[in-house]
């Protein structure tokens, strides 16, 4: 494999497709359920050894500008690797539901997971040939290493060398750079914000803060019921009257009555009423935004108007 691509093709990658990759990954190996305390999974200098881990396939679709290359989405292939054969009719229906759709995007290449580029990756690169003349590679590793700092993705060309004298396909790694546009970047930075600070799941911070919740309205319950028995105890005769513990009961007490005022009921009423018609403006923004997308899935699905484009197109 050498060390960099010489074609001159300027690569741009989607955030769309590396999670797509990794939501590929996350449910094969869900899926596998493989047991705990194996050697499927080691860790070395903090980094985690995924050798025996499941690897994934897919097609990356996108478009090609001249020179530039922009990679915006991706689809899973079913493959086998004992046998390196594609599930063909698969691959022809899913050609045709994105065509579609997205009528102007071409199959650029496909992806995989895994460290490095091996050799058997190029018998399913040579079985897309057919369908691109020069597919490109990308891979992604899903070992975690916490010292690393750039993107674990890694976009592979295939350039026909002449080794020991005899003609070889090989990789070669190429340069890219991260093209998002307005609605990725929304999506990205919404799960940002949503991702714990302190490294845990949002499933886990969610569990958090409603304990915290319920702990803080089960102790409430219990001051009450104490404050409660006590009043009982007292009118009872059982527990000395103590006046100043009485003005305090009777200071919290005057609050209730604040919140059954007229003037109350008017500012609640106005707050409930903005709340609601605000709602009711957000739905028929949503169902607006929902038609609009659809008169351009529909104007798109129709529009005979086809590029031609440097690669073969998508059929």
């Amino acid at each position: 494999m050498a060390s960099s691509s010489s074609s001159g093709l300027t690569f741009k990658l989607h955030p769309l497709v590396i999670v797509n990759i990794s939501d590929h990954y996350t449910r094969v190996k869900s899926q596998l359920n493989p047991p705990p305390l194996t050697s499927t999974s080691a860790t070395v200098n903090g980094v985690e050894n995924q050798q025996q881990a499941p690897r994934v396939y897919g097609c990356v679709i996108g478009v090609q500008r001249g020179r530039t290359v922009e990679i915006f989405n991706s689809f899973e292939l079913l493959y086998d690797p004992s046998t390196h054969s594609l599930d063909r009719p698969f691959l022809k229906k899913k050609q045709e539901l994105y065509k579609k759709v997205f009528p102007h995007f071409y199959i650029l290449g496909w992806y995989s997971t895994g460290s490095d580029a091996q050799e058997s990756d190029m018998h399913i690169h040579r079985a897309l040939m057919d369908i691109n003349e020069s597919p490109l590679y990308v891979l992604l590793n899903p070992a975690i290493n916490p010292t690393q700092k750039d993107l674990p993705v890694t976009i592979y060309e295939s350039e026909l060398h002449v080794i020991d004298g005899i003609p070889q396909l090989i990789f070669v790694r190429s340069s890219y750079t991260i093209e998002t546009v307005e609605a990725e970047r929304i999506s990205v930075d919404h799960i940002a914000h949503l991702k714990p600070s302190d490294g845990g799941s949002a499933a886990t911070q969610l569990a958090a803060h409603l304990t915290g919740i319920h702990s803080a309205i089960k102790m409430l319950n219990s001051r009450i019921r104490v404050l409660h028995h006590y009043l009982v105890g007292m009118q009872k005769g059982d527990i000395p009257c103590e006046n100043s513990l009485l003005r305090q009961v009777s200071s919290l007490l005057r609050r209730l009555p604040a919140i059954e005022s007229e003037k109350f009921q008017d500012d609640f009423l106005m707050e409930y009423n903005d709340t609601l018609l605000i709602t009711y403006l957000a739905m028929f923004t949503n169902c607006s935004s929902t038609m609009n997308e659809l008169v351009d899935k529909f104007n798109t699905a129709y529009d005979r108007h086809s590029r031609r484009g440097g690669r073969t197109a998508f059929i």
